[in-house]
Parts: structure tokens; C-alpha cells; sequence
């Protein structure tokens, strides 16, 4: 027996391959489309294959989750998609973030001065560690990745008037936060 549009929800339940391959034919546009709308920031053909490839693997082993018809099917692996893509984002800007701590960007700077460029990195990401993760996917893109604001707009569905405000109030906070307490405000 061979996967159809009848059966393919149960044939890939009794993790027949056929279904599978079925799935990868019928629905691979699909997935593309929703993984390459999250990771094409990172421009990594590389990692959205991997996660691709990753995504049918979770769909494969998740199968027997799923409870519904064709119609919850392409819902529900479109959901797989999406927060597969998310984490894999999340786990290749970790990497951009790291490696970018160790990018030399003048070659005539003393030890010292590198030591506080370093510092001044780290504390930094720890202050847009502290903004909610819209606000502070907004700093990435905009700041580290040198996204202008429309382009951020689009990628998160936002209106530009809206990235602006998150943009004006995220530095209101990180202001704040990186702002030591005068004498005054701790009442001493």
C-alpha cells in the first residue's frame, strides 16, 4: 500500500517511510518557506537545510501526537516549522554573538584597550539580555546586524512607527539600566 492523501496521516503514524516520503513531496514548499522566513537573516543555506531536515526528523518522531485531519496536519507541522526555526536562530546568533567577541578590529590596540572593548561587549549583552525578546531580536538586527528599520519591520511583521517606539523605549531602558545610582537616588 502506498501513501495518498487519505492515508498518509496513518501510514506515517505506523512509521511507514512511504508516508514520510510523501510528506517531504507534498509538503517541502511549505516548510521552506516558513523556515527560510525565520533564518534568512543569518544568510546560512547550510543551517536552513539542517533545520529542514530536522523538522521532517521531529515531524517523523512526533507522529503518533498528532491527532486530527489533513487540514490540522498542515497547521501543525507548519507550528513544527516555525519554532524549529526559531530555535535554530536562537542557537546561531549564540554563535555569531561568541564568535563576534573575538573578531580583532584594530590590530594596533594594546592588550588593555582589547580587555575593555571586551568588557564593554560583554556588559552589553547582558543590559539586551535584559529587554523582552521582541526588543531585543529589534537591538540585534538593528545594532549587531546593521538591519535598517523597515527591513526589521518586515521580517517581524511590525509596522516601522512601531520598531522605531520599541527601538526609543528600549534605550530608555537600557539607559536606565546601565546608569549607576547617584548618591541621592539610594538615599545616602
Amino acid at each position: 500500500m502506498k501513501s495518498n492523501d487519505t492515508n498518509f496521516i496513518e501510514r506515517l503514524q505506523q512509521q511507514k517511510e512511504d508516508a514520510l516520503e510523501f510528506i517531504v513531496d507534498q509538503y517541502l514548499p511549505l516548510i521552506k518557506g516558513v523556515t527560510h522566513k525565520v533564518l534568512s537573516p543569518l544568510n546560512n543555506k547550510g543551517v536552513i537545510e539542517e533545520c529542514i531536515n530536522d523538522i521532517f526528523l521531529s515531524i517523523w518522531k512526533n507522529s503518533k501526537k498528532f491527532h486530527g485531519d489533513t487540514n490540522d496536519f498542515k497547521k501543525w507541522i507548519c507550528a513544527i516549522a516555525k519554532y524549529k526555526s526559531i530555535d535554530y536562530y536562537r542557537r546561531e546568533f549564540k554563535k555569531i554573538e561568541v564568535s563576534s567577541n573575538y573578531i580583532d578590529i584594530d590590530g594596533e590596540k594594546s592588550a588593555e584597550d582589547e580587555l575593555i572593548i571586551q568588557e564593554d561587549r560583554t556588559e552589553l549583552i547582558k543590559l539586551i539580555n535584559h529587554l523582552d525578546p521582541v526588543e531585543r531580536d529589534i537591538f540585534i538586527m538593528r545594532f549587531f546586524l546593521g538591519f535598517k528599520t523597515e527591513e526589521i519591520a518586515k521580517k517581524l511583521g511590525l509596522t516601522k512607527a512601531s520598531i522605531d517606539n520599541r527601538i526609543y523605549r528600549g534605550k530608555k531602558k537600557l539607559h536606565k539600566k546601565a546608569t549607576p545610582l547617584t548618591l541621592g537616588e539610594n538615599g545616602i
